[in-house]
């Protein structure tokens, strides 16, 4: 299991889940995705609301919480790709804890929160046939309390393809980590379609988020492919 002091977003590099992660001087910073049509997934346009939700809000903060964040930006710091570290600003700081807090369905933070890091998932086993997927990890941390399991997945995959996990995306709500199975199978036929002889292979990313503080772990991934029953 993986430890990770980041602050909230690890490898930000490239767009993902409707969120574009860039660098201009040296810095890091996050936006909505840019999309050359106009036609938007539900995903896509919730992910708007929320940095629209969280501008307006950073917007209203008084004098005083702005200088809080800002403060605690002077002591956080970003991770590159090439594990350089580079300082934030309290807006960047504000908006990756607060992102990671609305998306599990909390409330936005007005003041930063005491950042403690996030320890990555355990392994997890993914079963998949065609009547049943379901995601078991190995172990689950004893206090759980303020944590939520995030799980992406990819589309169904052919053969050929042996990774696709930046093809991930969310098809379910933040979950309460669990010892046991998790069905996922409804949820994800739904949104990803239904893994078959022609697609079997099923790509996962999953993380922890700490729901008080918006803080996220690493990334850990999974595969699973169609197995015959």
């Amino acid at each position: 299991m993986k430890y990770n002091p980041s602050i909230a977003f690890d490898e930000m590099s490239g767009s993902a889940k409707g969120v574009t992660a860039a660098k201009t001087r040296g810095s890091k910073y996050i936006r909505n995705r840019g999309y050359g049509g106009s036609t938007r997934t539900a995903f896509q346009s919730s992910v708007k609301a929320v940095f629209k939700q969280l501008s307006q809000a950073w917007q209203n903060l008084t004098n005083e919480q702005l200088l809080a964040w800002n403060a605690a930006a002077n002591t956080a710091q970003g991770k590159f790709v090439l594990v350089t570290k580079a300082r934030i600003t309290g807006s960047n700081l504000f908006m990756r804890l607060n992102y990671w807090v609305v998306y599990c369905g909390g409330n936005i933070l007005n003041t930063p929160p005491v950042l403690s890091g996030v320890v990555a998932p355990a392994a997890a086993t993914v079963s998949l046939t065609g009547s049943a997927m379901t995601f078991t990890l190995a172990e689950i941390p004893a206090d759980v309390t303020n944590l939520k399991l995030v799980i992406l997945a990819s589309e169904p995959q052919s053969n050929g393809i042996t990774r696709a996990y930046s093809k991930a995306a969310a098809f379910d709500d933040p979950m309460t980590p669990v010892n046991t199975a998790i069905d996922i199978k409804a949820k994800y036929d739904a949104k990803c379609g239904t893994p078959n002889a022609g697609n079997p292979k099923v790509f996962f990313r999953y993380f922890y988020v700490n729901t008080a503080t918006g803080e996220k772990s690493g990334d850990v991934f999974a595969q699973a492919k169609l197995a015959s029953e």
